[in-house]
C-alpha cells in the first residue's frame, strides 16, 4: 500500500518523464512548486518505488523512470479527467459539422484528426456495414439439425456460418423463408437489416410459417450474425519516428509491418469490452509493441458497437489527455453515424 507522499511523488516523475523523456531525479521532483519534501525524503520515497516494482533505475542515471507497473497503477488511480482546451474540441467538431454523406468520409477524417490532435499514430477500425448492401441469401440445411447461412454483399463479400435448424422447421419452411428474406431484404444496407427484420419479414414469417416463433429466431440468427467486417484507416504512422524510444529503426520498420496486416491490427485494437481500452507495454498481444501503449475506444451506431478507435504511441505517453480526446472523438463519431443514417432514411 502507497502512502500519500509516495502516490504524489510517483505521479509526479511520471508526469515529468512523460514530458522530458529524461529520467526524473530527486532535486528536480523538490524544485517543484506543489511539492514540499527535501530531496532527502523524496530520494528514500523513490528508492522504496523502485523496490516496490514501480519505477526503474537507468544505468548511468541518477533518476528513475516508470515502470510498466507504475504507469499501470498511474492509469487506474492517479489520472483526473482531462479538460479539452477550446482548439481541442473545435478541431474534432470540425469534422461532425461538415457536409459528408459517406461513412467511410468520417471515419477516415476521424483518424487524421486524432493523430494531429496527438501527435502518435492513430487506427480506426471502420464497418463495412455501412457501405455494404445485401445481394443475396441462402440457406442450405446440411441434416436434421444444422444448415448453413449464405450471405452474399453488392461488394462481393461472402459470409457463411452455421445454424441451428430447429425440429419444427422443415425443408419447405426453409425455402419459404429463403424467399422471403430475398424478396424483402435484396438492396439493403446491412445496417437496416434488424429493423427490416422487425418491420416487414417478421410479419410475413407469421403469416406464412406455422412454427413462427421458431423460424423467427432461426432467421435471426442465420442474418444477423453476421462478422461486420472492417476497414482500417490511420494517421500519421510516422509520427512514432519522432518519439526517443523510436530511434531503433529496425524496430520502427517491424511495427510499420504489423501495423499493415488488418488481423494484427484487428487483434491490437479490439476492446475485450464495450469502451475504453488501455495496454500497456507487455499486455499487448505482440511483442514488437512491449515498448508501446494503445489506448483505444469503442464507436457505436443505434447503442450498438461498430467500430475502434485507437492510438499507439510510446509507453511514455500523454494517458490523460489521449484519453479525453479518444473518449470525446468516439461519443462524437457515434453521433455522426447516427445523424447519417437519419438524413439518408
Amino acid at each position: 500500500m502507497l502512502t500519500d507522499r509516495q502516490l504524489y511523488i510517483l505521479q509526479a516523475i511520471i508526469d515529468g518523464y512523460i514530458h522530458s523523456a529524461e529520467p526524473v531525479g530527486s532535486r528536480s521532483i523538490s524544485k517543484r512548486k506543489d511539492i514540499h519534501y527535501s530531496p532527502a525524503t523524496i530520494r528514500n520515497d523513490m528508492a522504496d518505488l523502485e523496490e516496490m516494482g514501480f519505477l526503474e533505475k537507468p544505468h548511468s542515471s541518477a533518476g528513475r523512470i516508470p515502470s510498466e507497473k507504475g504507469y499501470r497503477h498511474y492509469v487506474d488511480h492517479l489520472l483526473l479527467p482531462h479538460r479539452l482546451s477550446k482548439k481541442e474540441i473545435e478541431n474534432m467538431e470540425t469534422l461532425f459539422l461538415k457536409d459528408v454523406s459517406q461513412v467511410e468520409q468520417v471515419v477516415k477524417q476521424s483518424a487524421t484528426i486524432l493523430s494531429e490532435l496527438t501527435s502518435y499514430a492513430s487506427i480506426v477500425l471502420g464497418p463495412e456495414i455501412f457501405e455494404s448492401k445485401l445481394k443475396q441469401v441462402q440457406i442450405i440445411p446440411l441434416n436434421v439439425h444444422t444448415a448453413v447461412a449464405i450471405l452474399v454483399t453488392d461488394t462481393g463479400h461472402v459470409e457463411n456460418h452455421t445454424v441451428t435448424l430447429p425440429d419444427s422447421l422443415d425443408s419447405s419452411d426453409i425455402e419459404k423463408i429463403t424467399n422471403i428474406l430475398n424478396e424483402k431484404l435484396e438492396g439493403e444496407a446491412l445496417f437496416h437489416l434488424q429493423e427490416k427484420m422487425e418491420k416487414e419479414v417478421a410479419g410475413l414469417l407469421k403469416r406464412h410459417v406455422k412454427s413462427y416463433q421458431d423460424a423467427l429466431y432461426f432467421t435471426e440468427e442465420a442474418l444477423l450474425q453476421n462478422s461486420n467486417q472492417e476497414k482500417v484507416f490511420y494517421g500519421g504512422k510516422s509520427n512514432l519516428l519522432f518519439q526517443p524510444e523510436f530511434k531503433d529503426i529496425e524496430k520502427v520498420r517491424t511495427i510499420f509491418e504489423l501495423l499493415e496486416e488488418d488481423h494484427t491490427v484487428h487483434k491490437l485494437l479490439k476492446p475485450e469490452q464495450d469502451g475504453l481500452m488501455i495496454r500497456i507495454g507487455q499486455e499487448n498481444t505482440n511483442e514488437a509493441f512491449v515498448d508501446c501503449s494503445i489506448i483505444s475506444a469503442s464507436y457505436s451506431f443505434n447503442g450498438k458497437p461498430v467500430g475502434t478507435i485507437g492510438i499507439v504511441g510510446p509507453t511514455r505517453m500523454e494517458y490523460r489527455r489521449v484519453i479525453g480526446i479518444i473518449e470525446h472523438l468516439s461519443n462524437g463519431l457515434s453521433e455522426a453515424l447516427t445523424n447519417l443514417y437519419i438524413k439518408g432514411s
